[in-house]
């Protein structure tokens, strides 16, 4: 049995916005991988997109890192949005309802694009 991989690529938008890009699979062997890419390195108040695109499989250790990381941002002035997330890891946020915690958007465009208050 292989270990499963998780590799990821971050990038900062003009608009100070951290984009992180992952591929692979999420689960408790790549867990730490994910939670160091979701941690402002600086302690700023994190405006983070994570882009799902490249994501091939995600248990209950992505969301308890997702949970902690919206908490996180939130108790720092910021938010977490996800973008491109693949059916399979969608119906897994609609099940446990993260979806309704953490916004989910079809294209990375739309996860950067300015929201409106709530």
């Amino acid at each position: 049995m292989s270990q499963a991989q998780l590799s990821v690529s971050r990038h900062t938008t003009a608009g100070g916005v951290r984009v992180v890009a992952l591929t692979g699979d999420i689960d408790h062997t790549t867990a730490d991988i994910l939670r160091q890419a979701l941690t402002a390195p600086d302690g700023s108040a994190p405006h983070t997109v994570a882009d799902f695109r490249d994501v091939t499989f995600m248990d209950s250790s992505g969301i308890n890192i997702l949970v902690a990381a919206n908490n996180t941002a939130q108790t720092r002035g910021g938010w977490l949005r996800l973008a491109h997330t693949p059916g399979p890891v969608l119906d897994l946020l609609h099940i446990v309802g993260l979806d309704t915690i953490i916004p989910v958007h079809p294209t990375l465009d739309d996860a950067l694009a300015p929201q409106p208050a709530t």
